[in-house]
């Protein structure tokens, strides 16, 4: 087994870079309602693989906004429930319409599908631009169907700062508070793409920003397959995941 992957232990699908949101906040910048968005049949493929090989401990999928694409989503956890991967984790930020019939449906599709742990994305920024009903709906319908939920809110500077967006923020949760959703600690925005551009007076110059989510080169515990296929050099269309990963080395 290649050494520089023998601890991967978690699989991230990025459904789509299309979003319902215009938030400043965001490490990856502007973002349209749609676009390109990943294949769920060979999603699942490479979940079906990588865990006949791997002791595959969680799963996630992310956007933009995932559920703009549910079956894609619910064919990749589908997968991860029939491959008994423990933690099955879709990060949203609730809102993919506004009518109500499709809202329950597509919660209800999420729990069929196996998806064990949902991280709404709620706060100043995201709220900016995205009505807090359907999201409330949302959050409703997925209460419904016992599926543990949490606000997963993205702090500026640190939870502790007493900034405009951060105090926003607490007044926001506090709603979903008040429907028995608690929150969970959440992510402190990093200055990439839109945060950058538009929150850098929030950032030290002079102080060098790592990015949490980069992964140890030399030591893979987790990758991430984007809407074209494309993972650790290699694309799932056009390569097996296995020969992917065995042929992978790190950057000089």
């Amino acid at each position: 087994m290649n050494p520089y992957v023998k601890n991967l232990n978690r699989i991230e699908f990025l459904i789509t870079l299309a979003c319902t949101g215009r938030c400043k906040h965001c490490s990856e910048g502007e973002h349209t309602a749609g676009g390109e968005y990943i294949n769920g049949d060979a999603a699942a493929q490479v979940v079906y693989e990588l865990c006949g090989t791997f002791n595959i401990e969680s799963l996630m999928t992310f956007g933009g906004e995932p559920l703009l694409h549910p079956d894609e989503v619910c064919k990749i956890h589908t997968a991860a429930r029939e491959m008994n991967i423990p933690k099955r984790q879709l990060i949203t930020n609730g809102f993919f319409s506004k009518d109500e019939k499709r809202i329950k449906e597509t919660a209800e599709k999420l729990a069929e599908s196996g998806v064990n742990n949902i991280l709404l994305s709620v706060d100043a920024f995201h709220q900016e631009t995205i009505p807090l009903e359907p999201v409330r709906a949302f959050a409703e319908a997925v209460k419904a169907t016992g599926i543990p939920l949490r606000t997963q809110p993205a702090w500026l500077v640190d939870k502790e700062d007493k900034n405009p967006y951060n105090q926003k923020t607490l007044e926001i949760l506090k709603t979903f508070e008040q429907m028995d959703i608690m929150s969970s600690k959440g992510n402190l925005i990093f200055p990439s793409g839109n945060a950058l551009k538009y929150l850098g007076e929030y950032f030290d110059p002079d102080k060098e920003y790592i990015n949490p989510y980069d992964e140890n080169p030399e030591d893979i515990r987790a990758i991430c397959l984007s809407p074209d296929g494309s993972v650790l050099g290699g694309n799932m269309y056009q390569s097996d995941i296995l020969h992917i990963l065995e042929h992978y080395s790190p950057p000089a």
